[in-house]
């Protein structure tokens, strides 16, 4: 079967517990998926690449809502192929209506569809959301505390100020601080106090950090579902977008911060939403201290 999923990577994480699923349901088919290239490189990521010309007999799209994602996967069949289209309600691609929640996790979103359709049942779907965790690649540098300043847009980033702030509150604690970002965020990363590692990690090492770090502080960005998939202690920072819909499962090592109240909601701002910057270096450090393994 062939799965769409071509997005950014905490995208793909989210879409884990699904495609579990999926390989569940029908453990005789081969799960490929189309998406970025680099996917390959997270460790224990549930899905292959493309590597032949196969003609798939089922498509999945875990993408959106159709119609370009829907004629990205049409095209890889034949008019007369005989083929199962699970997604949402499009021509041609029976399913639910797409529909926005921002109290639904994004991770229930793809459990839903599939019971949606048929291909699990409820019950089964629902049991399976939270569960996003990967098997920990081998340690390269354990033991880190990892800060990751950067975000794909203004209303995501809490000021570089207070990440530089709390750097140093865990660095004068005893933390080993890492700071991560690409290469973009070289002006950024270099303002936090810390051993910069911006641009200089692929996705595997990047991984490979995390899994075996023993902190991730971060705005809501990819890295945050790294430390979710590996089951890192972490505390995000969200603005825009609440933690109820990209935030981490409940009970786990996660410390989700904002104020909705305040939230102004506009994800592609260029400046921090009122919700994140409701958030003080206290707030963090006060979080930190309450975590397992982490403090002290």
């Amino acid at each position: 079967m062939h799965v769409l999923r071509d997005l950014g990577l905490g995208d793909l994480l989210v879409a884990v517990p699904a495609l579990r699923l999926i390989g569940r349901a029908l453990p005789d088919h081969r799960l490929v998926l189309h998406g970025p290239a680099w996917v390959h490189e997270v460790p224990g990521f549930p899905a292959g690449v493309p590597d032949d010309g196969a003609v798939p007999d089922v498509l999945v799209n875990l993408h959106g809502r159709g119609p370009q994602s829907h004629e990205r996967l049409d095209a890889l069949v034949p008019d007369d192929a005989p083929v199962r289209r699970i997604g949402h309600d499009a021509p041609g691609w029976p399913g639910p209506a797409w529909t926005d929640d921002p109290h639904r996790p994004e991770r229930r979103r793809w459990c839903d569809l599939l019971a949606a359709t048929g291909l699990v049942d409820p019950a089964t779907a629902a049991a399976a959301a939270d569960d996003l965790r990967l098997p920990p690649p081998a340690a390269t540098d354990p033991g880190v505390t990892v800060v990751h300043p950067g975000a794909a847009f203004g209303a995501k980033r809490w000021p570089v100020e207070r990440f530089a702030a709390v750097a140093r509150a865990l660095a004068d604690a005893g933390h080993r601080v890492v700071v991560t970002g690409g290469a973009d965020d070289a002006p950024v990363t270099a303002a936090v106090p810390g051993t910069d590692l911006a641009g200089r990690t692929g996705i595997a090492e990047l991984c490979a950090l995390v899994a075996h770090a023993r902190l991730v502080v971060c705005g809501d960005t990819g890295i945050s579902h790294v430390a979710t998939a590996y089951g890192t202690p972490s505390v995000t920072l969200f603005g825009p977008v609440g933690p109820e819909q990209w935030g981490p499962p409940p009970g786990g090592p996660h410390v989700t911060l904002t104020d909705a109240a305040l939230r102004r909601g506009d994800r592609f701002a260029d400046d921090p939403d009122p919700a994140l910057l409701a958030v003080s270096v206290d707030d963090v450090l006060g979080k930190i201290a309450t975590l397992p393994r982490v403090a002290g």
